[in-house]
């Protein structure tokens, strides 16, 4: 018997911010759960090889206070997966997420990620592995297409078959994915962007959560897509420009008061205080928070001063408090 398919809460899902390797580590979630308390967060992937030959423990580690957070695997051997999804379960994740969207060559290499969307059958018996051996969600994140497999039909037979594993929460990416000739970089800008074939999904598969991604970056946007489809997913619009989050709390999660940004860096202080602590550099966090002030008089500044001096030896929190003041003294 198949567990867990309807037990997703909706408005969880409502907002989320995209997996983005070398970006949503544990520090830049701790960093977007200050802004945003309801938004969903997800982990960078992680590989069932780096769990199972790896530091599970150390590679799972996330603060409670970033729920909820979903892990994003990445794989394409359904046992080792059912593995991973359970170490997951057991580390308090809220969901778990298979990526079959990452056009990385490396990725690919590794049969996971974009290429998988070649092989629905297999990317339903991963997710059928998965769901039979945990009880939190499961969800899959994926393309339109892959290199000429692009029609609507073949996208249909893939969310079709996935779906008759079990699966009832789709994150799509609105844009195809070339495995050879573009670079990662160029899969997020070049393909262009069809979130009419995204929204056509939802029509034709009114039963399934459809989550809307790619190049989503403002709260008009997130309106109107919400109009369409059960929910948006933002990437490096979140990144660049992380107070927009606080906008999308104001707007979609009314109930919980919204930081202002001089009160994110209060808040943020302890974290890091006991960061330093345990031995991290100033700098896996600073690198995160270089955009808060985006806008703003004095994020020059705010940015110019935390890259001289958060990567010294013995970097402290008087950086942090330092490079606010220029921003102080700029309003």
């Amino acid at each position: 018997m198949i567990k867990n398919i309807n037990s997703m809460n909706l408005l969880s899902h409502l907002v989320s911010v995209a997996p983005m390797m070398d970006y949503t580590d544990r520090h830049d979630r701790y960093f977007l759960r200050l802004i945003a308390p309801n938004v969903r967060l997800y982990t960078e992937m992680i590989t069932t090889q780096a769990l199972i030959h790896g530091d599970p423990r150390y590679l799972l580690a996330f603060h409670p206070d970033e729920h909820p957070l979903a892990l994003q695997l990445g794989g394409s051997d359904p046992a080792l997966l059912a593995r991973c999804a359970v170490m997951g379960e057991e580390a308090g994740y809220d969901e778990v997420n298979l990526n079959v969207g990452c056009p990385s060559p490396r990725v690919s290499s590794g049969q996971f990620g974009a290429c998988l969307m070649q092989a629905p059958q297999l990317v339903a018996e991963c997710i059928s592995a998965m769901q039979h051996a945990v009880q939190i969600p499961v969800s899959v994140k994926c393309r339109i297409g892959v290199d000429y497999q692009d029609s609507y039909e073949a996208l249909c037979h893939f969310i079709r078959t996935i779906a008759s594993a079990g699966c009832r929460l789709f994150i799509v990416h609105a844009r195809k994915a070339w495995l050879s000739g573009l670079s990662p970089k160029q899969n997020r800008e070049i393909p262009p962007l069809r979130y009419d074939v995204v929204r056509q999904l939802k029509q034709d598969f009114p039963q399934l959560t459809i989550i809307m991604n790619g190049g989503i970056k403002t709260v008009a946007e997130i309106d109107d897509h919400l109009s369409h489809v059960d929910g948006v997913m933002i990437g490096r619009a979140a990144y660049a420009n992380p107070y927009l989050l606080a906008e999308i709390q104001a707007r979609y999660y009314p109930d919980k008061q919204v930081l202002s940004r001089f009160e994110v860096i209060q808040n943020l202080i302890p974290y890091i205080h006991e960061q330093l602590q345990n031995k991290i550099k100033l700098t896996a966090i600073t690198r995160h928070i270089l955009g808060l002030f985006q806008g703003q008089r004095g994020a020059a500044a705010w940015r110019r001063y935390l890259s001289q001096h958060a990567h010294k030896t013995n970097a402290g929190v008087e950086v942090l408090q330092q490079a606010l003041a220029f921003v102080k003294g700029s309003t």
